[in-house]
């Protein structure tokens, strides 16, 4: 029991340090002040004459409770295992230290999830990700990868509990998919695949090769924030290109046969987007129309930051060199981060979708 106790302490002083080294960079104060300004405002006489001009800071408002209350709470559970630590020092019985175990694994949790969400306070974090993959130069090697990454991503939304809608789905030729862009709605859809933006490099003995030699494949990432209600993008008619167009391949569940596929191209950016998961016109018209805005948001967004980056058609090309992931699967195993350095050797459990690691290491690296 006393080896049992010295262990568990030993996990609590790690756990604890990190809960003071986050409660430390918390402003809890001035959110509740800024929650007492709203309500006292909301109070004033005549506040809710015109409640459709409340909405903004209705949402604040909902906003700050949320996260005082969530900050309260892993307080009181930080709380809960420093009471049961002293509990235990006094009796190390079965009971009490599976009691501690138990509280710690909380705090431990409910910790690990609250610093993730507090890195996901951009704008546009919360909103659902529209996502595009495209292969590099190799044909059906490439392709396969493309489709292997969407395994990896509809897998690790699906473990979320996230949506998933197709917007658009090319199949190769012979295997694999040529292009495809879905949206993915959950909470901090966006803030969380934010991370996997870029060119992602496949090291593998090739299915496709019959003499088995190793081959390198390339395949780009984009991600998007899906455009909010409330922010106007306008379009305008006469800057749009509408060509429609039969979809092309064998067939399935995400392509149809009929001439109802829509390409737009805004004329002024030379923005090309395509939709044609959907038999109706008028629905692959607004999918496609919904990725159009989502990429000029992104491109005023950037302007904004002063990080804007070429259009796709003028990237880094999708080869050597520019790549943020490598996954290695021949002669050694490993997926490596380069931004970061993160490097995980169960390659296996990444391409199912366990990402999780890559994306809260980015995150902590955009903001370290």
């Amino acid at each position: 029991m006393i080896q049992q106790l010295s262990d568990i302490k030993a996990r609590s002083d790690q756990v604890l340090q990190r809960f003071s080294s986050f409660w430390g960079r918390l402003d809890l104060e001035s959110q509740k002040q800024r929650l007492e300004e709203i309500e006292h405002e909301l109070s004033r006489p005549g506040a809710w004459d015109s409640p459709e001009k409340l909405t903004p800071i209705l949402k604040e408002k909902s906003g700050l409770e949320e996260s005082v209350s969530k900050y309260e709470q892993l307080h009181s559970l930080q709380e809960e295992v420093r009471e049961w630590l002293e509990f235990a020092d006094n009796d190390q019985s079965g009971e009490v230290l599976q009691a501690l175990e138990d509280s710690l694994e909380t705090l431990s949790r409910q910790l690990e999830k609250v610093e993730l969400e507090a890195l996901l306070s951009g704008k546009d974090d919360n909103n659902p990700a529209i996502v595009s993959i495209h292969p590099g130069a190799g044909g059906t090697e490439a392709q396969d990868w493309v489709e292997m990454l969407l395994r990896m991503y509809t897998r690790w939304a699906e473990s979320k509990g996230f949506k998933l809608d197709y917007l658009d789905y090319l199949p190769g030729d012979e295997a694999g998919v040529k292009s495809v862009t879905l949206q993915v709605t959950g909470e901090y859809a966006y803030g969380l695949l934010k991370s996997e933006r870029g060119i992602h490099r496949l090291i593998r003995i090739s299915p496709f090769d019959a003499s088995g030699r190793r081959h390198t494949s390339f395949a780009s990432v984009d991600v998007y924030p899906q455009v909010s209600d409330d922010i106007n993008i306008e379009v305008k008619e006469e800057d749009m290109r509408v060509d429609v167009f039969k979809a092309s391949g064998p067939g399935g569940q995400h392509v149809n046969k009929t001439s109802s596929a829509i390409r737009i191209t805004h004329m002024p950016t030379g923005i090309v987007v395509q939709c044609q998961s959907e038999r109706s016109q008028r629905r692959n018209r607004d999918a496609a129309l919904k990725i159009l805005k989502a990429k000029l948001y992104d491109e005023e967004m950037k302007k904004l930051e002063d990080e804007r980056q070429e259009k796709y058609a003028a990237k880094d090309s999708i080869a050597w060199g520019s790549q943020i992931r490598t996954y290695t699967l021949h002669s050694y195993r490993l997926v490596k981060d380069h931004r970061n350095n993160t490097e995980i050797y169960d390659v296996d459990s990444v391409l199912d979708g366990n990402i999780d690691t890559l994306i809260r290491n980015y995150l902590l690296y955009r903001h370290g």
